[in-house]
């Protein structure tokens, strides 16, 4: 495989991971009257996070290996965003997990947080996003 193709199969990843964030947007308002629903929602679309972005982190390390493209500035950012978007997500779904979810005050407060921490994890790779397309045009070098 090319490093032309794995940086096509990485980026094809980040893409459709932005669309599985934004997705994700809607569950706490599918779920908004099934509190247990929310906490099962919850859970699976952490698991499928985590393996999203697994592969975006393994295919962007074996493109950066074999494609001797060193550790630049920004491939060193994306790690960095890469490990706080795991942490948050973990956070956020431990703290649903333990959360009173039948109490209707927690359940809002835990609804609220899940948009909330959606829409910074869509922001950082937004960002990461248009880092790198400003980059591939050379407009900014990391």
């Amino acid at each position: 495989m090319e490093i032309a193709q794995m940086l096509a199969a990485h980026s094809i990843l980040v893409k459709a991971f932005l669309g599985f964030l934004v997705g994700g947007l809607l569950i706490p308002f599918m779920t908004a009257k099934n509190p247990q629903g929310f906490r099962k929602a919850s859970f699976i679309y952490t698991m499928i996070f985590q393996a999203i972005i697994t592969m975006i982190a393994f295919a962007g390390i074996v493109a950066v290996f074999t494609g001797d493209l060193g550790w630049t500035l920004s491939t060193i950012i994306m790690v960095v965003v890469w490990a706080i978007m795991m942490y948050i997500e973990i956070k956020k779904y431990k703290s649903i997990k333990m959360g009173n979810v039948q109490n209707p005050d927690t359940h809002k407060a835990l609804k609220s947080s899940f948009i909330k921490i959606s829409i910074v994890q869509i922001l950082l790779v937004a960002m990461m996003v248009v880092l790198m397309v400003l980059k591939a045009k050379g407009v900014i070098s990391l």
